[in-house]
């Protein structure tokens, strides 16, 4: 799944306001074009709102030597971005999360817990 910036354009999303910093404070604190040096310029868009976990750690990594990684989290923050690596973190539904969930339903057990249920189960299985 991606995410386009369009998408993410709701109303008053990137204002400035008290509350929130919007997206031209962060990328735009030099007003000298380093602006587009910046890793997230540069790079693919798509590597920031990826699903796959290996393109989400390169994301971080280039945001590991961005001069505006911590403008860009606390904007983030303050925005609770929906999506995406914003200052090095992954957000998720406006939160920092560690990452993200694969794809599928979880395991319900592990090998060494559905034996050991079925020990414990048995007993209750031939009472009833």
């Amino acid at each position: 799944m991606s995410v386009l910036f369009s998408e993410l354009l709701l109303p008053g999303w990137a204002e400035g306001s008290d509350a929130k910093i919007g997206l031209a404070s962060v990328t735009s604190l030099t007003g000298d074009g380093d602006e587009f040096t910046l890793p997230c310029h540069t790079a693919d868009p798509e590597l920031f709102f990826s699903e796959e976990s290996v393109q989400i750690a390169i994301a971080k990594s280039l945001c590991a030597s961005c001069p505006m990684q911590r403008a860009c989290l606390e904007g983030a923050i303050s925005r609770s971005e929906p999506a995406g690596v914003w200052g090095g973190e992954l957000f998720d539904n406006g939160k920092v999360i560690a990452a993200k969930r694969g794809v599928g339903r979880p395991r319900i057990h592990t090998q060494g817990e559905s034996s050991t249920f079925a020990q414990e189960a048995a007993p209750l299985v031939q009472a009833s």
